[in-house]
C-alpha cells in the first residue's frame, strides 16, 4: 500500500513534501489525497491533531507531520545523495537555510491571512509590515550567501524551502517585487524553478 499524503493544492508545505518526493525518485509512491483542513469531516486531526496538511500516513497507518519532519523521513527512504547532510557544518547549514525559507512562508501566510479576514480599511497595517520585513530580511540573508558561494547548485532541503518559499511569493504576492537588488537571488531561482520536481509542482489553483 502506498503512502498517503494529504495535501492541498495550493501549499507551499506540501509542495516541499512533493519536491522532495520527486528528488529522491518516490513520487510514484505516494498517493495525494485532497483535504480541506477546514471540514471537520475530513477526518484529517486523526492523522494530525493540529489539523493542517502536510501529513503523510505511512503503510502501517502511522502518520508523520509537519513538512520538515515528512521530507527527513523522504530522505531517508531512498538511496542515492542525501537532501539532509547527516552530520557535521553542511548539516546545520542546510536545516537552517530550510528554517528561514520556512519563516518566510510562516510571515508570508499571515499577512494572507490578515488581508482575507479583514476588509482593507481594517487591517492591521504595522502588523502586515513587521511580518513583511522578515520577509525581506530572510531574501537579502540568501542573496548574501549566494554572493558568498555558500549555496550550492545541487538540491537540499534547504535550496528546496527556498524555491517553494520564491515560488509562494510570486504565487500569491504577485505586486512584491522581491526580485529588485536581489539579482544573484533571482537568477538563482530562475534556474532551480526549471528543475522537474519545481516545474511539476507550480500552484495553478487561485483558490
Amino acid at each position: 500500500m502506498p503512502m498517503k499524503l494529504r495535501f492541498s493544492p495550493t501549499s507551499p508545505y506540501v509542495r516541499k513534501v512533493v519536491v522532495t518526493a520527486a528528488e529522491k525518485g518516490l513520487a510514484d509512491q505516494l498517493t495525494l489525497v485532497k483535504t480541506n483542513a477546514a471540514d471537520p469531516a475530513s477526518g484529517l486531526e486523526r492523522d494530525n491533531p493540529l489539523g493542517k496538511v502536510p501529513a503523510l500516513v505511512l503503510e502501517d497507518g502511522s502518520s508523520l507531520f509537519d513538512s520538515p519532519v515528512i521530507c527527513e523521513y523522504l530522505d531517508g527512504q531512498a538511496k542515492g545523495r542525501k537532501l539532509i547532510p547527516a552530520r557535521g557544518p553542511k548539516r546545520f547549514a542546510t536545516l537552517k537555510l530550510q528554517a528561514t525559507a520556512d519563516g518566510v512562508l510562516d510571515a508570508a501566510i499571515l499577512v494572507m491571512g490578515e488581508r482575507r479576514q479583514r476588509p482593507e480599511d481594517k487591517q492591521h497595517q504595522p502588523f502586515i509590515e513587521k511580518q513583511m520585513k522578515k520577509v525581506g530580511n530572510a531574501l537579502d540573508s540568501f542573496e548574501r550567501l549566494l554572493e558568498a558561494k555558500q549555496i550550492g547548485r545541487a538540491p537540499t532541503i534547504g535550496t528546496i524551502s527556498m524555491g517553494c518559499a520564491l515560488g509562494y511569493l510570486d504565487f500569491r504576492f504577485p505586486d512584491y517585487k522581491w526580485r529588485k537588488g536581489r539579482p544573484k537571488l533571482a537568477r538563482w531561482y530562475k534556474s532551480f524553478a526549471k528543475r522537474p520536481s519545481m516545474a511539476g509542482s507550480v500552484p495553478k489553483d487561485a483558490a
